[in-house]
């Protein structure tokens, strides 16, 4: 079993930033991708951003050259910078990882961006 431990998230204004962090643990041998998706209140879970190993990134088109994600493999951590936050961003984040064809989920983590 691995455990997703999500943390950073919260309110902040239109224009701001923050940085969302997972931490990985239990029973990891290879943590293949890693990931956020956010779910907003009435909508389904979408994928935000993936990161693979090796180290290839991808984004989903509204958060393109605002967000990004980045991984630490030794200390089995991924991390989302959040730039240029809009309203449209409010959801709850949750953090993925794949490993050994097994799914593994955060617990999720509340952003809010006023206006």
């Amino acid at each position: 079993q691995v455990q997703l431990v999500e943390s950073g998230g919260g309110l902040v204004q239109a224009g701001g930033s923050l940085r969302l962090s997972c931490a990985a643990s239990g029973s990891i041998f290879s943590l293949n991708t890693m990931g956020w998706y956010r779910q907003a209140p009435g909508k389904q879970r979408e994928l935000v951003a993936i990161i693979t190993s090796p180290e290839s990134t991808y984004y989903a088109d509204p958060v393109k050259g605002r967000f990004t994600i980045s991984r630490d493999n030794v200390k089995n951590t991924v991390s989302l910078q959040m730039n240029s936050l809009k309203p449209e961003d409010t959801a709850v984040y949750y953090c993925n990882a794949m490993q050994l064809g097994y799914e593994y989920w955060g617990q999720g983590t509340q952003v809010t961006v006023s206006s």
